[in-house]
C-alpha cells in the first residue's frame, strides 16, 4: 500500500474510551434489551388497562399536533386503541387507529425474533431487529400515506373514534 495515502497519525480520530455506562452494558446478557422493552410494554399495557383514556380527568397528554394544527397525526387515536385491544374490543380498537392495530402483529413479530436471536449463542452484544430495509420503507410510506388520508373529508373513516360498523 503507498504510504502517500494513508492519513497521518494527526489526522486521525482519537480512540474512544470506554465510560463506566459502555462497560455496565459490556456486561448485561444480551437478552436484556428485547426482555426489558417487553416488560415496559407490558406495564405500558397494564396501566391503559386500568386507567381508561377515553374517561374524563385521564392521565394522558393530548397529541400535540393535534393540538397545533388541528389535524390528527398517523398516532392520534392509538392510546385509545391500545386500552381497547387491552379489554379485548379489537372492532373499537380498529375505529380508534387502524394503523395501530394492523402494524401491531408485526411489532409482535419482530419484537419475537429479536428475543430468539439474542438468546442464540455467538450474537452480537445488542442485536438489533432484523427487518429488511424494503419492508420498512413499505411502513414508512404506509404511514405517511395514512397520516395525509385520515385528514381528508373523503377518508373520515380513518379518522380516530369513527367506529368501522356504524350502528
Amino acid at each position: 500500500m503507498d504510504p502517500r495515502h494513508e492519513p497521518a497519525a494527526a489526522e486521525q480520530p482519537p480512540a474512544r474510551r470506554a465510560g463506566p455506562l459502555d462497560r455496565l452494558v459490556s456486561r448485561l446478557p444480551p437478552w436484556i434489551w428485547p426482555v426489558g422493552v417487553g416488560v415496559a410494554a407490558l406495564a405500558g399495557a397494564l396501566i391503559l388497562h386500568l386507567f381508561d383514556p377515553s374517561q374524563e380527568g385521564n392521565p394522558y397528554p393530548t397529541c400535540p399536533f393535534l393540538f397545533l394544527t388541528g389535524l390528527q397525526c398517523p398516532g392520534c387515536g392509538t392510546t385509545r386503541a391500545l386500552a381497547l385491544i387491552t379489554h379485548g374490543d379489537l372492532l373499537g380498537a380498529a375505529g380508534m387507529n387502524p394503523l395501530t392495530v394492523l402494524l401491531l402483529p408485526f411489532l409482535l413479530l419482530v419484537h419475537v425474533r429479536w428475543l430468539i436471536g439474542t438468546l442464540r449463542p455467538g450474537r452480537a452484544l445488542r442485536p438489533e431487529p432484523d427487518v429488511p430495509v424494503r419492508v420498512m420503507v413499505t411502513i414508512l410510506v404506509g404511514i405517511v400515506v395514512f397520516w395525509v388520508l385520515r385528514n381528508l373529508p373523503w377518508f373520515s373513516f380513518l379518522a380516530a373514534g369513527t367506529p368501522l360498523l356504524p350502528s
